[in-house]
């Protein structure tokens, strides 16, 4: 495919001497842009697929045409996300640089890269005074805006902190509840994923409805930081997946910071029962929160990355990575500062039966090693492996047996769990 373009291309070339050429042969060059930008993907899944055949380890690729259809939605939307990648000029690179190494040595003095829990600091409850409700409809059905002054700062000393005060919007806490009245009941907090934080797409893809009205659970979906309504870039999630490395720790820790207080709350309106369950980026904020919170009924981890740096590696477009190179950036000094908030550092607190994880054996935008990583960390936990990619879970039916199996396994539902359907 690739070969056929170029010569298109060749045949479709402007010379000097035909000026109003271009004009013309413009729909031309339009199908040979879209032509390129599909040869990609293409390669990239049959690639993968051939690769992953031989492989014979858990979550081993099978299936054929279906299968090959999942992994092109994955490939296409990752060449997407290359294309809209912000690249940073060379005095970004070298200021991040700076900071990383300003915050490597403050972590080595404070012992947080050996003891990342420290690094956590424990926040105030957030009480109900503080609490500021709105009562929202989405397709027939009521769901409650929560908003909340977050009450977070970065640690004195630490590069970046003063860009991370400066972004306004995130100040602001926001989470989509749904919740019973009357006695109180189990909750469930959905930590959703990368460029997601907005209620349509939040609470399509946890099925809140069914969680709520089905499964007779208390629901919260919180707003990640730099996501949603609390945005600091042209897009949800700009700063997550970025040469940005403190921006991306401060995200995580703010995270961290603001789902604790939302467990706080949670726990004062009279109930203990409290599973997590994320998926994607919403899945490594699970694995984290289970490092610091063991009084969790159940963590449900899908589709986990446990590295950023690797992501941003495996995902940033080339000519960022070689901007990166040039500016040597070390990204071996970038995993250690993201140590205090890698899920990888912190042993987990909830107890073994109680952690669950699911992946898709196709997955192109979280690499099967990162799964297979942390799913060794969490001691070999209950997995599922669906036969799907990254963004097919939204209508893989077994991935809602599998989670309605574990939240009744951790005690959460009275109802029996489905059949299996795999």
């Amino acid at each position: 495919m690739v070969c056929a373009c170029v010569d298109r291309l060749t045949s479709l070339a402007v010379t000097p001497e035909s000026p109003f050429a271009l004009r013309r042969r413009l729909p031309g060059l339009i199908s040979v842009a879209t032509d390129l930008a599909l040869a990609g993907p293409t390669l990239r899944t049959a690639s993968f697929l051939a690769e992953s055949w031989r492989d014979t380890g858990p979550g081993s690729v099978a299936g054929g045409l279906g299968m090959a259809v999942k992994v092109g939605i994955d490939e296409g939307f990752r060449t997407l996300m290359q294309a809209l990648a912000h690249a940073p000029t060379r005095a970004d690179l070298e200021r991040i640089r700076e900071e990383v190494s300003t915050n490597l040595a403050l972590y080595e003095s404070k012992g947080w890269l050996e003891r990342p829990t420290d690094f956590h600091t424990a926040p105030p409850p957030l009480e109900e005074a503080d609490a500021r409700w709105k009562t929202v409809s989405f397709l027939g059905s009521d769901y409650n805006h929560l908003r909340f002054e977050s009450g977070y700062e970065p640690h004195e000393g630490e590069a970046g902190r003063d860009r991370w005060l400066g972004y306004e919007n995130n100040r602001t806490s926001h989470a989509w509840v749904l919740r019973h009245r009357g006695r109180p009941r189990p909750w469930l907090v959905c930590i959703h994923g990368f460029r997601m934080g907005w209620p349509m797409a939040d609470l399509t893809a946890f099925r809140a409805a069914w969680l709520h009205g089905a499964l007779g659970l208390n629901v919260v979906i919180p707003v990640l930081p730099l996501h949603g309504q609390r945005k600091a870039g042209h897009r949800s999630g700009d700063g997550f997946l970025s040469a940005e490395v403190l921006d991306t720790v401060h995200a995580e820790a703010q995270a961290m910071w603001d789902l604790r207080r939302l467990l706080a709350w949670i726990r004062g309106q009279g109930s203990d029962d409290i599973g997590v369950y994320g998926v994607s980026l919403g899945g490594y904020n699970t694995a984290l929160l289970a490092g610091l919170d063991g009084d969790l009924s159940c963590a449900i981890a899908g589709m986990p990355a446990v590295c950023l740096p690797s992501l941003l590696e495996m995902h940033a477009p080339g000519q960022m990575l070689r901007s990166v190179e040039r500016a040597s950036l070390d990204w071996e000094d970038g995993r250690r500062v993201m140590s205090v908030v890698s899920p990888m550092h912190m042993p987990p607190l909830v107890p073994k039966e109680r952690r669950y994880m699911f992946s898709g054996t196709g997955d192109r935008l979280v690499p099967i090693d990162h799964v297979r990583r942390l799913w060794r960390h969490w001691d070999s936990p209950k997995t599922h492996w669906y036969e799907g990619s990254h963004l097919s879970f939204t209508w893989q039916t077994e991935i809602g047996d599998f989670v309605h199996r574990a939240l009744h396994e951790a005690g959460l539902l009275w109802a029996p769990p489905l059949r299996n359907r795999t």
